[in-house]
């Protein structure tokens, strides 16, 4: 809407990506402030509370009172923020909006039979919710491999030419790149504000990186693919203010959890952008966090059925520093400088090709 203002008005500024981007950032942070209290009085009054799981470390039994689903909020505050502030004609702005509407329907589903059966693996059957992630991963998939001007080259940091040119084998690649990523996101919400931070470090690294590769004098001097994605910043710095406003609540001790509603679509939507950007190399580093538990829950499984031994106390590895004895609230924040080292090495990779 913002850029059709700019149209029939001629208001040249509303017309610049960097000046919408800002828009859509405080839109959506205000609509979440706004919504957040609201849904956290109704989640109370109708019981919509999140169950615990009886292996979590003992702390967490005292959380079980706290509401949940609050991935709702935020992502239907950046889709709002997002339809007002993106320029329509742009498809992978549209893709953007598409990907977080169809995660946030499976994370909801998910989130709802645990609440209604009270109990926390009580949700989708995991054979039922990766099957519903790869149906929605290979639509979006599609949906990118037959946009003309979207090439399937993949780029690896450092390197100045792309090294494969994937074909049709991309749209396998991206699904697994999208499931992955949602479910590694999943897996580190299980702190008070602990996905929350990480999540924003990597989306202000992809606003950067993708308004940089859609300018085509910027991403020509730092010898980078130039793809017309600049719009999905837009959407970008939309899910950035909304999270801005949902770590408000979401800080320790939380009022309210994000719900697979939230983890997964955050996820996916992180790795629609690193296809996007061609960055899906990159995205180990600017997702380091995510990775980090998703190594610890497959070395800890792994493990277990190949020695009957355990590599670490409790997995994911938060759990396991919980199992020492260390503060909830040191755990997190050390994992927050982590994420925001991880990303600023990220962007510095960028100049070296």
């Amino acid at each position: 809407m913002l850029y059709w203002l700019s149209e029939i008005l001629h208001i040249n500024l509303l017309g610049y990506i960097t000046i919408r981007a800002g828009i859509s950032f405080f839109l959506a942070l205000f609509f979440t402030l706004f919504l957040m209290p609201r849904f956290i009085k109704w989640a109370q009054r109708t019981s919509s509370l999140q169950p615990i799981n009886g292996w979590a470390p003992q702390r967490h039994q005292d959380k079980a009172k706290t509401p949940t689903m609050g991935g709702i909020v935020f992502i239907f505050s950046t889709i709002l923020a997002s339809l007002l502030s993106i320029k329509f004609s742009n498809i992978y702005a549209v893709g953007a909006v598409l990907t977080l509407f169809l995660f946030v329907l499976i994370g909801f589903k998910d989130d709802y039979a645990k609440i209604k059966k009270n109990e926390n693996l009580a949700g989708l059957k995991a054979r039922t919710k990766l099957f519903l992630q790869i149906i929605s991963s290979l639509f979006i998939a599609a949906f990118l491999y037959i946009i003309p001007d979207f090439n399937t080259e993949l780029y690896v940091p450092f390197i100045k030419n792309p090294v494969l040119n994937m074909g049709a084998f991309a749209i396998l690649f991206w699904i697994v790149v999208i499931i992955a990523t949602s479910n590694a996101v999943n897996l580190t919400d299980g702190l008070d504000g602990l996905a929350t931070v990480p999540s924003i470090a990597a989306l202000v690294s992809f606003s950067i990186i993708i308004y940089i590769t859609g300018n085509a004098t910027i991403s020509s001097y730092l010898l980078l693919p130039n793809i017309n994605i600049g719009e999905v910043a837009i959407v970008s710095s939309a899910l950035v203010g909304a999270l801005t406003g949902f770590l408000w609540y979401n800080c320790h001790p939380a009022e309210i959890f994000m719900g697979d509603s939230g983890s997964l679509t955050i996820g996916a939507f992180l790795g629609y952008l690193s296809i996007i950007s061609k960055n899906e190399i990159l995205l180990f580093l600017i997702g380091s966090i995510f990775v980090i538990e998703t190594l610890s829950v497959i070395l800890q499984v792994g493990s277990y059925k190949l020695r009957k031994k355990r590599v670490f106390l409790m997995a994911p590895i938060h759990h396991h520093f919980e199992m020492k004895k260390w503060a909830e609230n040191k755990i997190i924040v050390r994992f927050w400088i982590i994420a925001v080292l991880s990303n600023i090495v990220a962007l510095i990779s960028l100049k070296i090709r």
